[in-house]
């Protein structure tokens, strides 16, 4: 399930009812109607041992705009500001100072229904790891018939004697091919935590995402602010990652992952 989370304050006011909505700006989910989400309250931002997950949230509307082009019907059930000067701020400390009122935003509005207990984010995401998932090779690749146009990711996870054990693709909707090579990388790290796995070596084609990952080329494009530090938020949780650019013919597995799924998908 996808994760949402929210500062304590925003996550008291769900939890009271007096809050349904979030903005998104730089959207790495690809959130849509029907979706469900686990709401996550940072209780303290620094701590993530602090962090609960406090329900589920079902998406029931989306708007997509730009931050400037917010009106007070959408903003109904988030948050007001005294002025469209303080909610540029306010994001720019989110997000960072290239912000602007042209930055697009989701505007999600969903129903929320509460946990019965309160859970541990680091506990529910924290799975015990078996020998077989201990260390794991990660091969993901990206692919956009268009660029921008229909997208899919798809992620190979092998154990180290080359058995293939996970063999996913996942349609993205219109995105970019960056953004769907990101997003394969996303989803297979994910994958591989809640498999278990502490050690992981990643594999692509994409000469970008390795060197930006390895922080020998800057993430100059915003549309992957968001995914780059999501995943670079995941590092800490395994013991070591390692990411190596290998030839496109020694990903197929991966890019045959992301053909089956834009082919499956053109035929619906």
């Amino acid at each position: 399930m996808k994760i949402l989370k929210l500062d304590h304050q925003s996550a008291q006011l769900v939890l009271s009812g007096q809050k349904h909505s979030t903005w998104r700006l730089f959207d790495d989910k690809d959130l849509r109607v029907g979706d469900e989400v686990e709401l996550v309250d940072k209780v303290d931002p620094t701590d993530k041992g602090s962090w609960q997950i406090i329900g589920v949230a079902v998406i029931t509307r989306v708007v997509e705009t730009l931050l400037g082009a917010i009106t007070e019907a959408d903003a109904a059930g988030y948050e007001t500001f005294n002025s469209r000067a303080a909610m540029l701020k306010t994001y720019q400390g989110y997000y960072g100072s290239e912000v602007t009122f042209d930055t697009p935003v989701k505007v999600l509005t969903f129903d929320f229904t509460p946990v019965q207990t309160v859970t541990s984010f680091m506990q529910a995401v924290t799975p015990v790891s078996s020998a077989q998932w201990h260390e794991l090779k990660l091969f993901g690749d990206g692919g956009s018939r268009g660029n921008p146009g229909p997208s899919a990711s798809g992620y190979i996870l092998l154990d180290m004697h080359d058995h293939k054990l996970v063999d996913e693709g996942v349609y993205l909707g219109i995105t970019t091919n960056n953004q769907a090579e990101y997003l394969s990388l996303k989803y297979g790290m994910e994958e591989a935590l809640r498999r278990g796995a502490r050690i992981l070596h990643v594999h692509m084609d994409s000469l970008l995402v390795v060197n930006q990952m390895k922080g020998i080329f800057k993430v100059k494009n915003r549309d992957l602010w968001a995914v780059h530090q999501t995943i670079k938020d995941m590092l800490p949780r395994f013991e070591k990652v390692t990411f190596t650019h290998v030839p496109r013919e020694y990903n197929r597995l991966a890019d045959a992952a992301v053909n089956r799924t834009l082919d499956a998908e053109s035929t619906r």
